[in-house]
């Protein structure tokens, strides 16, 4: 069976996409909570994932809030569904950094930068969110989906810690191992539910 085969019967697919490359504004800087669009090779990444899910029968697609994902979205729905937009698939807010550039944070929170790169997970972002209160919201998330859309197929376009946090749920694998997992803008990933139990179809599909 191919990743992006007809799930069975049974099953609830989700396919989670990142979105594709945001514009240059954001260039070498630290973005979570910043609303930004997509630069140009962004939006070519989009179409040939769009081209890639073209036989992928889902029924409806959720976006995070973020322009960079709605515009993602937009593309990959076209005129096959809708687009809901859930606030609980927003990337982390990353606080006092969101805007710097990583010698900036580095510079003025010396001791919150180390953390950081030590201990991604643990860290606590000055005026943000934690880390743990985005797994609880995305899981919240990811149960409503579940629930509401048993039997069927579903896209969300989010943001590379939305996913990582899901496929490491999926996979059993420890929060603190999410960067484990990478994940390209635009990419693909699949992941099969019988009921809560799930089978990883695909992880970090390029087009």
């Amino acid at each position: 069976m191919t990743p992006l085969a007809l799930p069975h019967a049974t099953a609830t697919r989700i396919v989670l996409v990142r979105h594709g490359e945001p514009n240059d504004s954001v260039r070498g800087r630290c973005y979570g909570r910043l609303d930004v669009g997509l630069s140009a090779r962004g939006r070519n990444q989009v179409r040939r994932t769009q081209h890639l899910l073209s036989e992928v029968p889902f029924t409806t697609v959720y976006s995070s809030p973020r322009r960079r994902a709605i515009e993602s979205a937009g593309l990959l729905a076209a005129d096959r569904s809708p687009v809901t937009v859930d606030d609980r698939l927003r990337e982390i807010d990353f606080g006092a950094f969101e805007g710097l550039t990583y010698e900036d944070i580095a510079r003025q929170f010396p001791e919150t930068y180390e953390e950081w790169m030590n201990r991604p997970t643990a860290v606590v972002f000055p005026g943000g969110e934690t880390f743990g209160a985005m797994v609880a919201r995305v899981g919240d998330a990811l149960d409503d989906l579940l629930r509401t859309h048993a039997g069927q197929a579903i896209l969300t376009v989010s943001h590379g810690g939305v996913n990582r946090i899901v496929l490491a749920a999926a996979l059993g694998l420890d929060a603190s191992r999410i960067f484990r997992l990478d994940q390209a803008y635009a990419c693909v990933n699949v992941i099969d539910y019988f009921a809560h139990e799930p089978v990883v179809r695909l992880v970090n599909g390029v087009a």
